[in-house]
């Protein structure tokens, strides 16, 4: 066995049961990395931040000898540093401090600050490491040989603040003479994000990219980038008028370089006032407060105006938006709609680069980049983009063209769109072959592991269901309704006073189009609620329910949804959110009733900590439950578990461990573990025991080793008591530190999920995904 062979056994790696790549994918420390093999194949290592060096062995594994293995074999073969090594997640952010955004040439000591802070972002949106580094030299050669020499250290290289002319030089030189994605992001970013606004705001007011006229006044790296690029998308290169500080760019002029010669104009213009008559689009990328007022309403109908000069525009908004009524305005401040912030493409276009192992960032991904950014400004909002800016209304529109920096998405849709085109283009060396697989690796790398639901989401969205929302007049579940029929999760039935719910819609600028809203209250409904009055009457009437009383209770919304899901009339129903639990379950209970062999419901809520899921029962239903009653509760609970497709490792919990103390609670829970292993004798379960001592598998193994849940520890803990399931459940979710999703209602004969009191958005629309897969496995193995 050789030495990389005997670490394998000797380091007990963790590994995932994901792959993408066709590689399978491991969580290693990065020490541990250095010397990992798997079966002679290349594995994708995900480095933990761990750098633990208590022990001779843990020297050993992290420099010497350890360390030579890999040195052989990325001489052997240079591509295997990638293998052994943090370089395909580590770019370089490289300036000489020459262009600092709103600085100017403040040299490289005091452009630190703005390289360190661009690594947080690279960190921050994409899980991309960063050495930043300024180099003292304005030699275009010499910083050229000085970046090319860096090629071995980094995956990706990110030129920041160079000036112009000289960063055109060392961009193209470098891009040739190097193998990895590199980027001048204050050329290509700003065009790329620009050309985001310039298609989406081109499409709001109705004109065709290919004939609109277009002034850029600058000519420096970042409006060279962005007219090339316009170009690229359809604007034609003589509808194109280009200032830079000494005028208009024309043919006559003697001062011009290769870069700015390309945008020469013919037309006999020689002002910027001229330039501006009849303009569709102004792009600013030159100093602030030089476009005048009254220019602008020289422009044609509808005009767009990008001032992105930083910190002041080259207009301000507020006197451009009192000037035009119908302009469409961007500029580069966060305090405006509309900005041109450069970190909503560089993270993501690097992160895309670097997983397919890109030679280059090419047009085409740049175009890429481009067009999922437009796209996903179409898309509802999250809810959470919404409580970071404070603005329910944030939609597609003039003041919303490009999506905002805290939107979780971008990693998601900018990254992918990339690495699709670097593939398609012929520049990845690592092609991506599962790409759902890759968007949970994507998810993790910024902290959002969402498998479970995304699981959920992704079959949800195979068979979209019918689902009644009881509580339509709320905004939260108008939100969650746009987006489950946005993202054709689910088809929404909105229950509540019509006026009342498009008055909600249209002040939160929601598009529920198409979504059927059905007033119980109204006359139109009466046949409707009579039928309905009628077949609860005949279901309770021997339980005190009088017709009088039926026909009243239809005019209860959880009534009227409950039936509309008895009668086949929608295939899941949602509600609680502004009422107590108790209040809301007990129509479903009256209407739908529990499914057969079913003595009583339960509720399940599902923790989602960072090795993996918990899932908690009962949380919701039932207060004191029997030694028999729980066992009908385990049986629920593992079943709902498969459900999640999660094996089941079922912790009866109690303050004892196995008879340590005598009492009520642990009596019935040693009792009720012992009759159900008897009634589910495939079922891995244990107890009574402590939660703690459940949850610790090193615990269990030094003092029960007998236990059947001492290898791997347990996933389902059963609460003796509806108390201790609620209290639980509640300090985890305002602790914070993991997600709670739920409750999920367990045996009900029909899809009925009962959400939490004051749930999120992001909640409900779990909920609903849920719901629609349980309706999907109404008639095997619905929850």
């Amino acid at each position: 066995m050789d030495f990389n062979e005997k670490n394998k056994a000797t380091l007990g790696l963790q590994r995932t049961n994901t792959t993408y790549n066709n590689t399978k994918m491991i969580k290693v420390k990065k020490e541990d990395a250095l010397n990992y093999h798997m079966d002679g194949k290349p594995g994708k290592i995900e480095v933990v931040p761990t750098k633990m060096v208590s022990t001779q062995h843990d020297l050993a594994l992290a420099y010497s000898p350890g360390v030579a293995e890999p040195c052989k074999e990325i001489y052997a073969d240079k591509d295997n540093v990638y293998k052994y090594t943090a370089k395909g997640n580590l770019v370089g952010v490289i300036s000489n401090g020459t262009a600092v955004l709103g600085l100017g040439n403040i040299g490289p000591d005091a452009s630190k600050p703005v390289m360190e802070g661009k690594g947080v972002l690279f960190k921050k949106f994409a899980g991309i490491d960063v050495f930043d580094i300024e180099i003292d030299s304005t030699d275009p050669e010499e910083f050229i040989r000085i970046v090319k020499s860096l090629e071995p250290t980094f995956g990706g290289i990110n030129l920041e603040d160079i000036k112009a002319p000289e960063s055109f030089k060392i961009e193209n030189a470098l891009k040739t003479q190097m193998n990895i994605p590199l980027m001048h992001d204050d050329q290509h970013g700003t065009a790329i994000i620009s050309s985001a606004a310039l298609l989406n705001a081109l499409e709001l007011v109705g004109k065709k990219i290919g004939q609109i006229q277009m002034v850029i006044n600058g000519a420096g790296a970042a409006a060279i980038a962005c007219a090339k690029l316009y170009v690229a998308l359809g604007v034609k290169l003589d509808n194109i008028v280009m200032f830079d500080k000494d005028g208009i760019i024309r043919p006559e002029r003697n001062d011009l370089d290769i870069y700015r010669a390309q945008f020469v104009t013919t037309r006999k213009i020689t002002t910027l006032d001229e330039a501006m008559q009849g303009a569709d689009v102004f792009v600013g990328l030159s100093a602030g407060n030089v476009l005048p007022p009254e220019y602008v309403k020289l422009m044609a109908p509808n005009p767009i105006i990008f001032a992105l000069a930083n910190p002041d525009p080259e207009i301000p908004y507020d006197v451009a938006m009192a000037t035009r009524e119908d302009l469409i305005m961007a500029t580069g401040r966060s305090d405006h709609p509309n900005q041109v912030n450069n970190v909503l493409g560089f993270p993501y276009i690097f992160r895309g680069a670097l997983d397919v192992r890109a030679t280059e960032i090419n047009e085409a991904m740049k175009l890429a980049a481009v067009r999922a950014l437009a796209e996903l400004a179409k898309e509802p909002v999250p809810e959470l983009v919404n409580k970071a800016y404070g603005d329910n209304t944030i939609n597609f529109g003039r003041t919303y063209l490009i999506p905002k920096p805290l939107d979780p998405r971008l990693i998601t849709t900018v990254s992918p769109a990339v690495a699709k085109a670097a593939m398609e283009s012929g520049v990845a060396r690592l092609p991506i072959t599962d790409w759902e697989a890759y968007e949970h690796e994507l998810k993790e790398r910024i902290g959002i592991d969402q498998k479970l639901m995304s699981r959920i989401t992704t079959q949800a969205k195979r068979d979209p269901k019918t689902v009644v929302f009881a509580e339509a007049d709320n905004y939260k579940i108008l939100k969650a309704a746009q987006i489950v029929q946005e993202q054709r999760i689910a088809n929404p039935i909105l229950l509540g006073n019509p006026e009342r719910i498009k008055a909600i819609i249209k002040e939160n600028n929601m598009d529920l189009y198409g979504a059927l809203i059905i007033d119980p209250l109204a006359e139109t409904e009466e046949a409707r609620k009579e039928e309905y009055a009628q077949i609860l009457y005949k279901k309770r009437q021997r339980k005190g329910i009088t017709l009088y009383d039926a026909r009243r209770l239809m005019r209860d919304r959880n009534y009227f949804g409950s039936m509309m899901l008895h009668n086949g009339e929608a295939d899941a129903l949602i509600s609680g959110l502004t009422r107590d639990y108790s209040k809301t379950i007990s129509p479903a209970l009256q209407v739908i009733g529990v499914e057969e062999g079913i003595n009583k419901v339960a509720g399940m809520y599902i923790v989602l900590g960072q090795k993996e899921p918990y899932f908690f029962a009962d949380t919701t239903v039932n207060v004191n439950p029997s030694a028999d009653e729980l066992v009908d509760i385990i049986g629920l609970t593992a079943r709902t578990v498969r459900f999640f497709d999660q094996e089941p490792r079922v912790a009866m919990l109690s303050f004892s461990n196995f008879g340590s103390v005598r009492g009520d609670i642990p009596d019935k829970g040693a009792e009720a573990v012992r009759k159900a292993k008897q009634r589910y004798p495939d079922l891995l379960i244990d107890g009574e025991m402590q939660a703690n001592t459940a949850l610790n598998k090193n615990l269990l193994r030094e003092n029960y080793p007998f236990s059947e849940l001492a290898e791997k520890g347990a996933n389902t803990l059963v609460f003796p008591t509806l108390t201790s399931g609620n209290i639980a459940y509640k300090l985890l979710q305002e602790i914070g530190g993991v997600e709670v999703i739920g409750p999920v209602l367990m045996g009900m004969r029909k899809p009925v999920h009962i959400l939490q009191l004051g749930s999120s958005v992001r909640d409900i629309v779990n909920m609903v995904a849920i719901a629609v897969v349980d309706a999907q496995n109404y008639n095997n193995q619905h929850i």
